[in-house]
């Protein structure tokens, strides 16, 4: 039984109260909860037990548990308000946050007693759980770093609001017909969403368009706009059995309702509404792009809309708090950069710094002086990148037209940045090109991350490997001015979801030996050590992934059609499709292993299951064929009777935070292969490595620091280092020099151009192997070789099951590094000048709610 189910709410073992809290001690907990599941399915839904749908089941359970949220939300909102806390705002484009229902009940400590009194009405809540759509409102890493990094600010008392954009359409759905990606549609609020809560008046005004006046002695108006309004959405995020619920809020684009008023009263109706159509497409669809750039007008209007709707609100939530029980308007911002820290998550939310300054100067009256000082204090800027593709650069011309009062103000914030620039260092004019925000290129743009540096009080990468490339080469003439602003702060996951929901055997086996403390503090983990030598603990581990893995084939079975040995190693590759990412040497190996096989049929060969999962951008073409080559493969491959079991594929469709908690925990082998110098960090390397999964990769990214934790024997690291990769590119890489000499890459390569894997169209992979041959911009036939012989490591270590598991209980037990938890509460104390704490708020069983206490949303 797993922990979460073991250990019930200690509300509920401490009084009986109902599941609102707010009931009798006599009031047995299972049979309230029923109550309220019926209340809610007969009242809300209007459904009775013979007309509902699992769709309603679901939404009555979720009701009935956002209901125990309920005075835990209030009471939090209390809390901060009456100690007048400092509030962090987390910006960001993108929430990845998957499903809601579980780890919420894992949090509050209640799933426990939910699973019975479902049970008890004949009602299973594994089947009502797989009710809920994803909130897939993110491309990948970046987005599921920001819903982990919510779960810690909750878990560490901190005061946090994550400001995002409530997308109508998520990530795309993939779906893959006859090898090939295609996308559909998510349209994840199709059933509604119980667990939102519109706050209609907290809705703000944005503006786009119009013209700037600047009258001598008077504040700069910027009039004749196109007007959206942004109605915020609030979801509750509980931290971990503490009772802090702190939100995220999703703005929502609205027409005003005097939108296009004129048309209405010139009876052209279908003019109006297509008008107001156009202003709240904004929110409609989040675009599917990952690491990669691309300058759409409506992508701009999307991170003016969440910046300028994000700070207006914490502007008046700022002006409104007061310590004290009466409301009390402040009136200085004195205070303000003592109160409010803003944090971008990339570039997209960096028009926070000009946008911050224009509603100080502009709607508060504050001069630039004041406001600068205030800004650049309030803000910190992540980077997650340093690939050239992925670096936002908006045009001038663009932004004039929808932005007009935002542009003048970078521009003077160039102005004055470039003087600093040149007395800093004098007759350096190369320099001030550089560094200059406003780039003079053939198209005139502004260069986003410079906005963020220069605006910022801090910057940060997320891994110490990507940081020094950001100090040294990225960000250099940056680095040197500003030193001091230049931090590290290493990614990482929330242990709740990525171990105690995903894999509740392995988190019941770790509390059984060193208690359930590493749910908070995972570095408790490395308690688990002393067991590297204990045969039967090991054996307890292998049994666990060996159920995993069972239910892993099954779902496979069930979904693909593809019966996969469980005795095989599960080697996967789960992440966005990107070259960068080089999938495309997996599937080399993949073509290796094939032809091993066919070359000698009866040689001993260790059985394998490859699988590949993630979806590319629609207009990615390469990504793209990736995918259907992987596809043509692994028909070749799972068809082929001279393979037979011992080598199968299996592409994971439709890639996402649902299918991730079941592949993650079965995993014996992670693939993170990517070129060293570009992965900024990863985190599923960590939810890997978390879950007992050993890690094939090159030292790029976080994997470098994992290799520190572990020991690189307890990984297998290959490939080029950093500097080596630098070296081989200043030298001149020359891809035939390694292909050449290597006689299974020469073979994969001509196969790739002779039709062997696509017989019905003989021309198909012809530009992987030309751009492999010719190109190779990610050194794959550099790195070939050494991969090859690192699998080969990996087969000969699988034979041996006790010295894989050994290294599986190592790779767990140096886990607690990497714990989100860890790095939210290095992002308070270095940049948001924050104490986190673990202090558990009263339950509101034990304290009755103050009507007295002002509560701001």
């Amino acid at each position: 039984m797993a922990l979460a189910e073991r250990t019930p709410s200690t509300d509920f073992k401490r009084k009986q109260i109902s599941i609102t809290g707010i009931g009798t001690k006599d009031d047995n907990e299972e049979e309230s909860i029923k109550q309220q599941f019926n209340r809610h399915l007969h009242f809300t839904l209007v459904k009775d037990r013979s007309s509902a749908s699992n769709i309603d089941f679901f939404n009555a359970l979720a009701l009935t548990v956002r209901d125990y949220l309920s005075g835990r939300w209030l009471r939090t909102y209390q809390h901060y308000y009456r100690n007048d806390v400092k509030r962090i705002s987390y910006l960001s484009l993108e929430f990845y946050m998957g499903r809601t229902l579980k780890n919420t009940m894992i949090n509050l400590g209640i799933k426990d007693v939910c699973e019975s009194a479902m049970s008890s009405m004949g009602l299973s809540l594994n089947v009502m759980e797989d009710m809920e759509e994803d909130a897939g409102l993110g491309n990948g890493g970046l987005g599921r770093l920001a819903a982990c990094f919510l779960d810690s600010m909750a878990t560490l008392g901190l005061a946090a609001y994550g400001y995002g954009i409530r997308y109508d359409y998520g990530i795309f759905a993939q779906k893959i017909k006859d090898g090939q990606q295609y996308e559909e549609p998510d349209q994840w609020l199709k059933n509604g969403n119980p667990w939102e809560i519109v706050r209609h008046e907290y809705t703000q005004k944005v503006k786009f368009g119009g013209r700037v006046i600047h009258n001598k002695g008077e504040r700069v108006q910027w009039v004749d706009t196109q007007d959206v309004l942004a109605v915020p959405y609030d979801t509750p995020v509980p931290g971990y059995k503490n009772n802090v619920v702190n939100v995220v809020r999703l703005w929502s684009a609205r027409a005003p309702n005097s939108f296009s008023l004129e048309f209405f009263n010139d009876g052209e109706y279908i003019k109006a509404v297509f008008d107001r159509n156009l202003a709240e497409n904004i929110t409609r669809v989040l675009y599917p792009n990952d690491n990669m750039f691309e300058g759409k007008a409506l992508r701009l209007k999307q991170e003016y809309f969440l910046v300028s709707a994000s700070l207006q609100d914490a502007i008046r939530r700022y002006k409104s708090s007061q310590p004290g029980v009466f409301v009390c308007k402040r009136k200085s911002f004195e205070e303000f950069h003592n109160k409010l820290a803003f944090q971008l998550n990339d570039t997209h939310p960096a028009l926070a710094v000009p946008e911050l300054m224009r509603l100080l100067m502009d709607e508060e009256g504050l001069q630039w002086e004041q406001a600068w000082n205030i800004t650049y204090r309030t803000c910190a800027y992540t980077n997650h990148t340093v690939l050239p593709e992925a670096l936002e650069r908006w045009p001038v011309e663009l932004m004039e037209s929808l932005l007009p009062r935002l542009l003048d103000i970078i521009y003077y914030i160039n102005h004055l940045f470039l003087i600093e620039v040149k007395q800093r260092f004098p007759n350096d004019d190369d320099r001030l090109r550089r560094m200059s925000i406003v780039e003079e290129t053939p198209q005139k743009q502004v260069n986003m991350a410079h906005l963020a540096i220069v605006g910022s009080h801090a910057v940060n990468g997320v891994a110490k490997i990507h940081s020094e490339i950001l100090k040294r080469q990225v960000f250099k003439d940056f680095y040197e001015m500003f030193p001091g602003r230049f931090q590290n702060k290493t990614n990482g996951i929330t242990p709740r979801r990525w171990l105690l929901l995903c894999n509740p055997e392995l988190a019941d086996l770790i509390t059984e030996r060193i208690g359930d403390g590493w749910v908070k503090h995972l570095d408790q983990l490395k308690k688990l050590k002393v067991y590297v030598d204990d045969e039967g603990f090991l054996q307890k581990i292998i049994s666990v992934k060996e159920n995993n893995k069972r239910k892993l084939a099954d779902y496979i079975q069930k979904n693909y059609g593809v019966q996969v040995n469980c005795n095989s190693i599960f080697d996967v590759q789960v992440k966005r499709i990107h070259e960068y990412k080089r999938q495309l040497l997996n599937c080399l190996h993949v073509i290796v292993m094939l032809n091993r096989i066919k070359r000698n049929p009866g040689a001993p060969f260790t059985p394998r299951t490859v699988m590949l999962g993630g979806k590319a951008a629609p207009g990615y073409h390469m990504a793209k064929k990736i995918i259907k080559l992987f596809n043509n493969l692994a028909k070749k491959i799972n068809n082929d009777i001279d393979v037979g079991g011992r080598l199968k594929l299996v592409f994971l469709e439709n890639y996402r935070v649902t299918l991730a908690e079941i592949v993650i925990p079965a995993a014996d082998l992670s693939e993170q292969i990517s070129t060293a110098g570009t992965e900024a960090s990863g985190t599923g390397n960590m939810k890997f490595m978390l879950n007992g999964a050993l890690t094939i990769g090159t030292l790029d990214g976080a994997n470098v620091e994992m290799a520190e934790e572990m020991g690189e024997d307890n990984m297998f690291i290959f490939g080029l280092k950093l500097h080596e990769v630098e070296a081989l590119r200043k030298q001149g890489y020359n891809p035939s020099d390694f292909i050449t000499c290597n006689e299974e890459l020469s073979l994969a390569l001509e196969q790739l151009k002779d039709g062997t894997f696509c017989p019905e169209s003989p021309g198909m992979f012809q530009d992987i192997a030309n751009n492999l041959i010719h190109h190779d911009h990610y050194l794959l036939m550099a790195d070939f070789k050494a991969y090859v012989e690192s699998q080969d490591k990996v087969n000969a270590f699988y034979n041996d099951p006790y010295r894989w598991a050994r290294m599986c209980l190592l790779n767990i037990a140096s886990s607690g590094k990497f714990s989100a938890d860890r790095t939210i509460e290095e992002y308070a104390r270095e940049i948001w000048n924050m104490t986190p704490n673990y202090d558990v708020i009263p339950a509101p069983s034990e304290q009755p709610l103050a009507p007295s206490i002002g509560v701001d949303m």
